[in-house]
């Protein structure tokens, strides 16, 4: 079996990192490859590089010239998924709807905890959209960029660890959800700290999609993710 992990934004190093965090929860035979979109911007926080994230995940994943079984898209409250299931019939799983289906097993409400404050209506609207609004407690910002996840990790947990706590004292949640693919490999770190269930995105949409393939399912081509109609589409694939 073999997953694709795509990043949503141009950040190499942040691609490698979700790849590992999703190899750390594979099963034994199941290969993740992570896939970097050829343009677009370092970090996703807001509407308009969410939908250029969009297209250049698409356009990464079309450009794949290898046989795969699901992808992954790796962006916390991104657009482009449903634009992924009309290109594909392999399942895609995107780390947001993962990450709060994941949390609804393990406690009656949820709280997400993401980085920057302009990205929680992002999210919000994703979780609206996928049904999964009416479990959520909150969507807090810990006010902390997506690059500055990596410049300096235990900055961001603590700044993390603090919003999460909040979110666990003042909305009732009872479990944490990370809300960035870039703070995957931090879910043990917070969980340590808070002491309740912590749900990391990629690890989350992993487990999911592995058992998507087990159970050989596909995505639906009945009317919402029907194949696109054929059309000369001027300039697209971009690569």
């Amino acid at each position: 079996m073999r997953i694709l992990t795509v990043n949503v934004n141009t950040t190499e190093s942040m691609t490698e990192s979700i790849a590992e965090s999703a190899r750390k929860v594979a099963e034994s035979g199941v290969e993740i490859v992570g896939l970097t979109p050829r343009f677009g911007a370092p970090s996703c926080e807001g509407n308009m590089e969410s939908y250029l994230a969009a297209v250049g995940v698409m356009d990464a994943v079309l450009s794949y010239d290898q046989p795969f079984d699901a992808v992954i898209q790796a962006g916390f409250g991104e657009h482009g998924r449903e634009g992924l299931q009309e290109l594909l019939e392999q399942p895609v799983v995107d780390i947001t709807e993962a990450a709060a289906s994941m949390a609804t097993f393990v406690g009656r409400s949820y709280s997400v905890v993401t980085t920057l404050d302009r990205t929680v209506p992002l999210i919000e609207d994703r979780l609206q959209l996928a049904g999964l609004m009416d479990r959520c407690a909150s969507v807090r910002a810990s006010n902390t960029s997506v690059l500055d996840l990596e410049a300096d990790e235990n900055a961001a947990i603590q700044s993390i660890v603090a919003e999460a706590q909040r979110a666990i004292d003042e909305d009732r949640a009872e479990v944490i959800v990370l809300g960035c693919g870039g703070m995957a490999a931090l879910e043990a770190a917070v969980r340590e700290q808070c002491g309740v269930p912590v749900v990391d995105g990629v690890a989350a949409a992993v487990t999911i999609a592995q058992s998507l393939v087990r159970l050989g399912l596909t995505t639906s081509k009945s009317r919402t993710y029907a194949s696109p109609l054929p059309k000369d589409l001027k300039g697209f694939p971009l690569s």
